[in-house]
């Protein structure tokens, strides 16, 4: 059993929910048991999307300061690693993930919430990377992921000041995706997910790993990796259903069957 960070799956949905109040402190336990619902989401069959999911009031306002004002160096340099593979286990979901923001996304908080494929934010979100403000950097893939999402000026912009990004800021340089009122976040994030419920998942996987792979490199090496992922759903059930039920009753009808 888990304290802090809990899968919930409501039919084909799975919500890893962070419930460490007040504010989702992301200490060493809530970062494994991050690590833990995230892989049962990839390998529950029947989790066909995943919402990650703070509560109404607060994403996750960042780390756990109190248990890292203490550390040194050493302590850090053998816990940094298993910090940023913690996070990095929701990226790795092969499914769609999608992260329901309100209130503060800040420092690692933000960072979770970039693991996800979308993010949608109430309108009270405040979201950014203060780590500056106390001496450091981000160290859960905040410098990575960001630059990669709003570019480079923007990303330096925002970790080098350690300002909070209003929502409607976050929407327009591409932070977040959707905005919506503060009570709507969790449903309009689910309603996102539900639309994979019943889609082809193996060609769902594939298309993020050719998305994601294809940033780690060169265009070549992207076309490459491609090529091969898409010559193996020939090997697939959904891909022979889409295809007879495309050539029967034109596009959009396929009752995929997830392999």
């Amino acid at each position: 059993m888990t304290e802090f960070v809990s899968l919930e799956v409501d039919g084909p949905i799975g919500t890893i929910r962070l419930q460490r109040p007040p504010m989702n402190a992301l200490n060493r336990q809530v970062q494994e048991e991050i690590r833990q619902a995230a892989l049962e989401a990839e390998q529950r069959a029947d989790v066909r999307a995943v919402v990650v999911y703070g509560g109404e009031k607060v994403f996750a306002a960042g780390a756990d300061i109190k248990e890292m004002a203490g550390m040194s160096y050493a302590d850090m340099a053998v816990r940094a690693g298993a910090l940023s593979s913690a996070f990095g286990s929701i990226a790795a979901i092969s499914k769609p993930t999608v992260a329901a923001i309100n209130g503060y996304a800040l420092g690692g908080g933000l960072e979770l919430a970039l693991c996800c494929d979308r993010r949608v934010a109430g309108d009270n979100a405040k979201v950014g990377q203060p780590e500056i403000l106390l001496g450091v950097i981000p160290g859960a893939g905040g410098t990575q992921r960001l630059a990669r999402l709003v570019g480079p000026a923007r990303a330096k912009d925002i970790v080098y000041t350690g300002r909070f990004v209003t929502a409607q800021e976050a929407l327009a340089i591409g932070m977040v995706d959707e905005v919506v009122p503060a009570d709507e976040v969790y449903p309009t994030a689910r309603r996102w997910a539900e639309q994979f419920a019943e889609g082809p998942a193996r060609a769902l996987a594939a298309a993020k790993a050719a998305i994601d792979g294809g940033l780690d490199g060169d265009l070549g090496s992207g076309l490459r990796l491609e090529s091969h992922l898409f010559a193996a759903l020939f090997a697939t059930e959904d891909a022979k259903i889409g295809m007879a039920s495309f050539v029967e009753n034109g596009p959009g009808k396929a009752k995929f069957v997830g392999r």
